[in-house]
């Protein structure tokens, strides 16, 4: 037991932590670490890691044994509270019965193991048999431009999946042919091991808990029940949708026992050539020359629904922001839409003509200013700024 790794550091809470925040912390990693959420090849070790969150969850969940770990330990904790022993070759889609010792019967396992795909229950022994679960949800990213995300759009996408096969109605047995009731669990879906005292509910090896066997298969999905197959969905994509909105898409993900799961879009705004975007507000930079801003005037500057005027008025300075009351993006919720902010950038000339000199050294004379000359006090003053 010492070798163990501490039951606040497994689920990534402090010491302090109250049973709500242990509850969010534990239902996060089961969710993350159940081994049938995960790809084959990962299953065993999210199995090993699914025990230990569930061991540590087990008895920092319940007052008592959280007092005599924070006294003592492990070693503080009776061998009777550790899963190691119990989860030994338990299948994890699997029912567990009689386990009010361990605090399972309180309801906090059952709520957070509901989304999980299987139940755990105390001595009454309900049961969820694997075929209830639905198909797997899958995700695909699109791109759209600024313009589509302004106006809102529809998109066709190609979405590979798997779907209930036709030739058997996704059954997986051959025409004509009826499943059987599977002679190992006799068409409970589960078989229960007994391990002292305590009855532990595996799904059947045989069936996989469908609680009955294929005897002639499909000869179009080898028994499965389903086939591969892509498909071409539309997709309404909302006005004002930005960078990673997430659409979900009912029904539209694969193909499982109890129906189909959900496909998530998962939205990328590609970045425009002259507008940046903050939020539900655009940006965009405009250059005007010396004597507009100076003297002010009018000024076309580009939206996404055209071009407006725009007024500058007279000693506009560089880097001055204007805004575009409503002329952004619209909001994704209905509420008011964002702005249009115009930044100017006034543009020095770095040429001049020597009439055009003339000029600006007149300009100078009456403001003051000596345009050519920099006297030796303003150098030392500028050399120290």
């Amino acid at each position: 037991m010492s070798s163990k790794r501490d039951y606040y550091d497994i689920l990534g809470v402090q010491k302090s932590a109250s049973l709500e925040e242990i509850k969010k912390a534990y239902r996060e990693m089961a969710l993350r670490y159940h081994p049938d959420r995960v790809p084959a090849e990962q299953k065993k070790e999210a199995e090993e890691k699914f025990k230990e969150i569930s061991e540590a969850y087990a008895v920092l969940s319940d007052s008592q044994k959280r007092a005599l770990y924070d006294q003592y330990g492990h070693s503080g904790i009776d061998q009777k509270y550790a899963y190691e022993d119990i989860f030994k070759g338990a299948d994890f889609s699997s029912i567990f019965q009689d386990m009010g010792e361990y605090g399972m019967g309180s309801g906090l396992f059952d709520e957070i193991f509901s989304d999980l795909g299987f139940d755990i229950f105390g001595a009454r022994g309900r049961s969820r048999s694997s075929r209830g679960r639905r198909g797997r949800d899958l995700q695909i990213t699109i791109d759209i431009t600024l313009e589509e995300a302004f106006t809102g759009t529809e998109k066709t996408i190609t979405v590979p999946r798997y779907e209930a096969c036709s030739t058997c109605s996704g059954t997986g047995a051959k025409p004509g042919t009826k499943k059987a009731t599977c002679p190992q669990c006799r068409g409970a879906g589960r078989t229960v091991v007994s391990n002292g005292f305590f009855q532990i509910a595996q799904t059947c090896q045989r069936c996989h808990g469908e609680g009955s066997v294929i005897q002639s298969p499909c000869p179009e999905c080898r028994g499965e029940g389903r086939v591969k197959v892509t498909r071409k969905i539309k997709v309404k994509i909302p006005a004002g949708v930005d960078t990673d909105s997430h659409l979900r898409i009912r029904g539209e993900g694969e193909h499982g026992p109890s129906g189909s799961g959900d496909l998530y879009v998962i939205i990328n705004v590609v970045e425009h050539r002259i507008f940046s975007r903050q939020g539900n507000d655009i940006l965009i930079e405009e250059t005007i020359g010396l004597a507009k801003a100076v003297l002010g005037g009018e000024l076309e500057v580009p939206t996404l629904e055209g071009k407006v005027e725009m007024k500058i008025p007279a000693g506009t300075q560089s880097h001055r922001v204007f805004r575009l009351k409503g002329r952004g993006m619209p909001d994704v919720h209905g509420r008011e839409p964002g702005d249009e902010l115009v930044r100017i950038i006034v543009e020095i000339p770095a040429k001049l003509t020597s009439e055009q000199r003339r000029l600006m050294e007149e300009f100078a004379k009456t403001t003051g200013e000596d345009a050519g000359r920099e006297s030796f006090t303003d150098k030392i003053k500028r050399s120290f700024r």
